[in-house]
């Protein structure tokens, strides 16, 4: 006889509707591992964003100080022109509501005449609105003498 004549059909394994207890306890665990997860990364996430846009909005706005204080000190300007720049230098990097609290004062900086300038603006959780962190950002400059 020859080989391929002797070979037996393979047989083939029957598939059985039950499934085996330890399959079937398994079921689903996708999701409820990934509702676990997603419960402990979403907030941490969430808090992460809140930190970069309060740390983004406290930079543009000392910057904005600072900006607004050496225009009013500058030679041939007043206190007047240093607020307005503050409030173009805020309105355009982040929003005109942030450049609400802005005051202009002179202040002696080591016993020689300068500017001083403070923004006050509150930063909503998310920008959204609800309870805000208060910031306040300062810009100093002495004044230019002839």
């Amino acid at each position: 006889m020859v080989w391929a004549e002797r070979r037996r059909p393979r047989r083939t394994a029957r598939r059985t509707s039950r499934r085996t207890p330890a399959r079937r306890d398994q079921r689903g665990s996708a999701v409820v591992d990934f509702v676990l997860v997603l419960v402990v990364l979403l907030p941490l996430f969430a808090g992460i964003v809140q930190v970069a846009l309060v740390l983004h909005v406290r930079n543009t706005l000392t910057s904005a100080a600072s900006e607004g204080a050496r225009e009013a000190a500058a030679y041939d300007r007043d206190l007047a022109d240093g607020e307005d720049r503050t409030r173009k230098e805020i309105a355009n990097a982040v929003a005109n509501r942030f450049a609400e609290g802005v005051r202009v004062e002179e202040y002696v900086v080591d016993g020689r005449p300068g500017v001083r300038v403070t923004v006050e603006a509150e930063v909503p959780a998310f920008g959204l609105g609800g309870p805000g962190i208060r910031l306040t950002a300062r810009g100093h400059a002495v004044e230019e003498s002839p």
